[in-house]
Formats: C-alpha cells, sequence, structure tokens
C-alpha cells in the first residue's frame, strides 16, 4: 500500500514538474492565464502607430500602452454592440480599480470619418473619466486594425449619413511595451473580464 501510494506521488511529482520544466522552457509566463489561441500566437498581434487621441495630441503606441491595456475597435455611431462592449469593458476597469490594479481602457475607432476627437472624447466620457479615444486617417486606421487583425468593413451607402460599419467585436488585453496576451469575447461578464486580467498582471509581476 505504502509502495503504491509512494508510486503515485512520485508520477504526481514528475507530472507536476513536466509541466513547469514545460511552462519555463516555453518561456511564457503567461500560459496559465491563456484562454484563448489562434494561428501564429498572439505576439503577432498589434502594430506601432501613430493615431490622434480624443485631445486632439498625436500619440504613438509607446506612450498610449504605458499600463496594461483592454482595447476595443468600435465606432461611436454603433448602435448596440459597440456602447454594450465598452461599458462592460469600463466596468472591468472599474473592478480591477477596486482590487487597486492599475488598468487603463481604450477606444480606436473604424470610422475616423465621423469619429473626430471630439466626438470620441463625447462618447468615452459616457463610459468612464479617463478612457482614451484614437482616431487618424482612413490609411492610418486601417494599418492599425490590421495590426490586431480586426476586420472592419463600411457599407457602401456612405452617402447616407446613418451609414453603419461591419467590425470584429474583439477585446485586446495589450501589455506595456505594445505586447498583446490575451483576447476576450463580447460574452464575457466584466467579472470575469477582470479575473482573466487579473491572472496577467499577478503572472507579470
Amino acid at each position: 500500500m505504502l509502495l503504491i501510494t509512494g508510486t503515485v506521488a512520485a508520477v504526481t511529482l514528475l507530472i507536476a514538474g513536466g509541466a513547469y520544466v514545460f511552462v519555463q522552457q516555453s518561456g511564457d509566463r503567461f500560459a496559465q492565464c491563456r484562454a484563448s489561441t489562434v494561428a501564429g500566437g498572439l505576439d503577432s498581434f498589434g502594430t506601432d502607430f501613430t493615431l490622434t487621441r480624443d485631445d486632439g495630441q498625436r500619440v504613438t503606441a509607446d506612450e498610449v500602452f504605458t499600463r496594461p491595456t483592454l482595447l476595443y475597435f468600435g465606432y461611436t455611431f454603433c448602435p448596440d454592440v459597440c456602447p454594450l462592449d465598452t461599458a462592460r469593458n469600463a466596468e472591468a476597469q472599474a473592478l480591477l480599480a477596486e482590487q487597486g490594479r492599475d488598468v487603463q481602457t481604450v477606444f480606436i475607432t473604424v470610422d475616423p470619418a465621423r469619429d473626430t476627437p471630439q466626438v470620441l472624447a463625447d462618447f468615452t466620457d459616457l463610459f468612464s473619466d479617463d478612457m482614451i479615444g484614437l482616431t487618424g486617417s482612413t490609411q492610418e486606421i486601417a494599418a492599425v486594425n490590421k495590426g490586431w487583425r480586426n476586420y472592419f468593413k463600411l457599407h457602401d451607402d456612405q452617402d447616407d449619413e446613418y451609414y453603419l460599419v461591419d467590425h470584429m467585436t474583439h477585446t485586446y488585453l495589450v501589455m506595456p511595451g505594445n505586447r498583446t496576451v490575451e483576447f476576450f469575447r463580447r460574452e464575457v461578464t466584466p467579472q470575469q473580464m477582470a479575473e482573466g486580467v487579473g491572472c496577467f498582471l499577478d503572472a507579470a509581476s
């Protein structure tokens, strides 16, 4: 009986040790936090950029991602999805702030023709006092969306001021240094998002 117990314990230690060695050798300290996988890995997401902040200032990616960031791509005229997702992200940020965790939210428009800095400022202020809104030229917005593999398509009826924009609805967790480590689908709750982000922050510390 003692022999069997000892063998089981030894196997358990070997398995645990093997997992530890795998994590250490892989160099991914966030492995235990990841709930999503993508082809090419999340390290392939993101790009350097220079965009216009909602206060009119031109800013680079390095100037934006100075702390862990919940990054979302949408547009202010969006009738339902964007406001709900943006509110969820702001609530997750508030939950993390209650835990003493410093996380910011960033909203990048996919509709630069209508989303001027002032329009973005009015929109982001509805959800959080310190949410950052970013816009730019058509080319700049296309490039930054491509960097995060964020599909979007403006409808052909842009002569109509009420045109809509199709777009993906992922929220990305970007760490300082412009490193994307996770994305959250829109069905994730604020509590689940805060818990997931917390795991990454603990692993990074």
